[in-house]
């Protein structure tokens, strides 16, 4: 039985290279299918998957016999503890070795996966407990003190019950459409909204095929948490590759990441921009310092620039290759090993992606001018099953002909989309999409806040910063030293990196005649004054920090 994706074999013959790919793909989505069983049991026990590294030196490597059976084993424990098909178990783990093997064993017994990451603080982790029903949590030891709060069962990951579990649970029989994967993404209003995938969304990742160029024996390293992009971690496993993570002593070591890619021989990568802006700023020369056997290295997440790729092309001898997607529906577009590359484009469509530039009408626009990316509705099998519990939203978003990213770009005459920037006030920070909404409503909880504004504003490193415009509450004065409580309080109750880094206070927000804060005129505010200095530089006497 077909359970892949059917494509041509890559071509590397320039300007012919993409029309043959396009003309060359169609999907193959079969009835029956188990995220699962497909990464997992494709593979001879004995092949490498995994290895992980650390800044102490320890090395670990992980083998698919491994994987199989923990997830088996997983899976068996969760049954004993009463999980069946379409109930939610929440994932709440770093990139340990056997965090793989508990996504797959919750995906063998039939339940959706809900993806939790440990850069949260726990209200929002509690919010999306109990919006998304979950029965189970999943954690490791250090973290058993996020689930206060949660009625359902906790397991401890590190639980040596799990081990006397045999290793031969039946994977669950689920259709291709089945619910599998809950992600929460944040907007511009309300609470964020958890996206359902099923199944066969991981068949419609085919960005490992084609701009990766992905084959078995690859080493592949990927930036970033792996509860926001599953199809990071199971794309490149599934394709056979050998995926490498690397746990730094704390925060960002590129130099100790790039002596990992180096010894273990990386060959191909997912990085972002805000990730080799941070690179190039600590390690200039990392090229000449940490050279590497790099064949293929793709970046999304944020616009990538061409002084970038000219940087990185110095150094490593690649040509980087943008791809650009959003939470609902990723990727759309990218670009391809042996095809030309523009510098600051985001490449074509994804072969098999009916992607067009929309107007205000719906109506498709011409070459050079600006239109809303959109994705044709269930025209790959990547295509969401909705929000949520959320039946109007669904409705609203995915229930058309056409999927709204709410991004804008041109075309330009070869079919290369250029990216403009957003429709709504989603900010792209360090590769995560933060809502300011949410970020709004934590401000207020300080004492201090009567309301709060919140905005991104360019930044030279992370594509954008969080910026807060503060109305004080009676009582309290602009100082540098309440902006930094102020800032601190967001970090750490909502997460460690949707907090702003930017705050000013102001005597009155712009609203609207129905009271709604005025996004677009703090934005344009911003551009009409100095660039604002980071919470810990100097207040400005007339408005506080900037």
């Amino acid at each position: 039985m077909s359970t892949g994706v059917t494509t041509a074999d890559p071509v590397h013959d320039g300007e012919t290279a993409y029309p043959r790919l396009v003309e060359g793909h169609h999907w193959s989505v079969p009835k029956t299918y188990n995220m699962a069983a497909d990464v997992a049991d494709r593979h001879p026990g004995d092949r490498l998957a995994l290895i992980f590294e650390d800044h102490t030196g320890h090395r670990e490597e992980v083998h698919w016999q491994q994987i199989q059976d923990r997830s088996r084993q997983i899976a068996a424990h969760l049954h004993a503890l009463g999980v069946r098909k379409g109930d939610r178990v929440a994932v709440l783990l770093p990139q340990r070795p056997d965090t793989p093997a508990t996504y797959l064993g919750v995906l063998r017994t039939g339940a959706i996966l809900v993806t939790m990451s440990l850069l949260w603080a726990d209200e929002p982790i509690r919010y999306r407990l109990a919006d998304s029903g979950a029965t189970v949590l999943v954690t490791e030891s250090g973290a058993l003190h996020r689930a206060n709060g949660f009625d359902g069962t906790v397991v401890d990951v590190d639980d040596p019950a799990i081990m006397t579990h045999p290793p031969e649970f039946t994977t669950a029989d689920t259709a291709a459409d089945d619910p599998a994967l809950i992600f929460y993404t944040s907007g511009t209003t309300g609470a964020a909204k958890g996206i359902v995938h099923a199944h066969r969304t991981l068949l419609g990742h085919n960005e490992f095929r084609y701009c990766h160029d992905l084959r078995p024996g690859d080493v592949f390293y990927g930036a970033g948490d792996w509860a926001w992009s599953m199809a990071k971690l199971m794309g490149p496993l599934r394709a056979g590759a050998v995926h490498l993570v690397y746990r730094p002593a704390g925060g960002f070591d590129p130099a100790g990441l790039l002596a990992s890619m180096a010894r273990n021989q990386v060959t191909t990568a997912l990085v972002n921009p805000t990730f080799l802006r941070k690179m190039r700023e600590e390690i200039p020369d990392a090229g000449t310092r940490y050279p590497q056997a790099l064949r293929v290295v793709c970046c999304s997440n944020e616009p990538l620039t061409p002084d970038l790729i000219d940087w990185f092309r110095d150094q490593f001898g690649v040509t980087l290759l943008d791809y650009y997607g959003s939470t609902e529906s990723y990727p759309l577009l990218g670009n391809y090993p042996g095809v030309p590359v523009k510098p600051g484009s985001m490449g074509r469509p994804l072969p098999g992606w009916d992607v067009a530039l929309l107007d205000d009408d719906g109506h498709e626009v011409p070459v050079g001018e600006p239109g809303e990316i959109c994705l044709r509705a269930g025209s790959n099998p990547q295509f969401p099953l909705g929000y949520w519990q959320r039946p109007e939203a669904s409705a609203e978003t995915f229930g058309g002909t056409w999927y709204h990213t709410k991004d804008q770009a041109v075309r330009d005459e070869d079919g290369y989309f250029w990216f403009l920037g957003r429709t709504d006030d989603v900010i792209k920070t360090s590769g995560y999409r933060v809502g300011p909404y949410e970020v709004e409503a934590v401000l207020r909880e300080h004492p201090a806040v009567a309301d709060a504004g919140v905005v991104g504003v360019p930044d030279p490193v992370r594509g954008q910063a969080v910026k807060a415009w503060i109305e004080l509450a009676p009582g309290h004065q602009p100082s540098q030293e309440l902006a930094r409580e102020i800032s601190d309080h967001t970090r750490r109750s909502h997460s460690r990196f949707a907090y702003p880094r930017l705050i000013e206070f102001i005597d009155e927000l712009p609203r609207s005649a129905t009271g709604k804060i005025q996004r677009a005129a703090l934005r344009a505010r911003d551009l009409s004054t100095p660039a604002p200095r980071p919470v810990t530089g100097t207040p400005s006497r007339k408005d506080g920090p900037r």
